[in-house]
């Protein structure tokens, strides 16, 4: 989600002019819309080895206003499909519903493509960080829009996660169900009282598995399952259902669940890591899965490690293409150590960073 530091609350603060850069150096000075472009499909929005996650937020809202409203909807839709960011196009879809409410209509659905995206934005809209603490009446109908022609598979993907869950969505803008399966689903997720029969037919299999009716694992979002306890059989029926990335990330619980011992798993899920047009829809950039790889168990089979190797290789055609002459540069400094966002708890190692 979206980070809980900067947007729990208005700040007033404003970024100063910058003539260097944060580690102190002198730097170009560019333009508000090549810097509005830089800061949005690079920015993390967390705390970094020289900057603060609150100076990178006021220096893209006080660039977006320095802007034309239009040119700031082609950069949240570049940085969000290009640039795979999450947060940052977020950031300036709620300011565009301020600044441009057709333009806001308009890149909604590009920008809010998921559950958690849908999550991040209204996240985002009642930190104040637009000026108001509530939705507004064009935003609630942008959401609600976005729940009601969700699909079941994709509600119980928004159904996973806090601040604010699905729940809480639910209570601040009270869509009104168009479908039986819509009204049971929407009480089930809000704890009141529905009928199972007309729930829809993901989450009845979710019900039916967790009460131990059923043996028969249900194909739904993965962090719906682990805290079951769950056979090494199930956990390899997960890494053979999951989607791409979700296999990507879990590689080391597998590895825990015993799940390579199967034989012929580890084949199975190496050839899945390698599936070239799996890599492609997947949008992984070459860093993450350097990551990956370096968090990789010892015991991890290394069939496993080679299939990440060919995987970087393939998600190479991932990075957007730079026109002109381009420097490649290695940056060693000390900061390099750090992970990006430095203060997220997540398993990082150092990487040196290609400028």
């Amino acid at each position: 989600m979206a980070n809980k530091t900067i947007f729990a609350s208005k700040q007033q603060a404003k970024p100063k002019t910058i003539e260097y850069n944060e580690a102190g150096g002198r730097a170009y000075t560019l333009n508000s819309r090549a810097a509005l472009a830089q800061l949005t499909a690079t920015g993390t929005l967390n705390q970094t080895f020289y900057q603060n996650a609150q100076v990178q937020l006021d220096h893209i809202l006080n660039l977006a206003l320095e802007v034309e409203p239009a040119f700031v909807a082609k950069t949240a839709i570049y940085a969000r499909q290009k640039a795979q960011m999450k947060d940052t196009p977020v950031v300036l879809l709620a300011l565009l519903s301020e600044l441009d409410t057709d333009l806001f209509k308009q890149i909604f659905p590009l920008i809010i493509d998921n559950g958690k995206q849908l999550r991040n934005f209204v996240q985002i809209m009642r930190s104040g960080m637009i000026g108001r603490k509530s939705l507004g009446s064009l935003p609630k109908r942008m959401v609600n829009e976005w729940i009601l022609s969700a699909s079941a598979q994709q509600l119980l993907a928004a159904n996973v996660g806090n601040s604010p869950s699905l729940a809480d969505v639910l209570k601040m803008t009270h869509p009104k169900p168009k479908t039986i399966e819509q009204d049971a689903f929407f009480a089930y997720v809000l704890g009141k009282e529905y009928q199972f029969e007309q729930l829809p037919a993901q989450v009845q299999a979710l019900e039916e598995f967790r009460s131990g009716v059923s043996t028969e694992l249900p194909k739904v979002p993965m962090q719906l399952l682990t805290h079951l306890n769950l056979t090494t059989q199930q956990w390899a029926e997960i890494a053979c259902h999951g989607s791409w990335q979700m296999l990507r990330m879990n590689l080391n619980t597998f590895l825990c669940h015993d799940v390579f011992k199967i034989k012929g798993m580890t084949k199975i899920i190496a050839d899945k890591l390698m599936d070239e047009q799996a890599i492609k829809k997947s949008r992984v950039f070459p860093y993450q899965l350097m990551m990956a790889w370096s968090a990789l168990a010892e015991s991890m089979p290394p069939e496993i490690a080679k299939a990440l190797k060919f995987a970087v290789q393939c998600s190479i055609s991932n990075i957007p293409k730079l026109q002109g002459n381009v420097v490649i540069a290695i940056d060693v400094s000390g900061s390099m150590s750090s992970s990006v966002p430095s203060l997220v708890t997540v398993r990082e190692q150092p990487h040196n960073c290609v400028v």
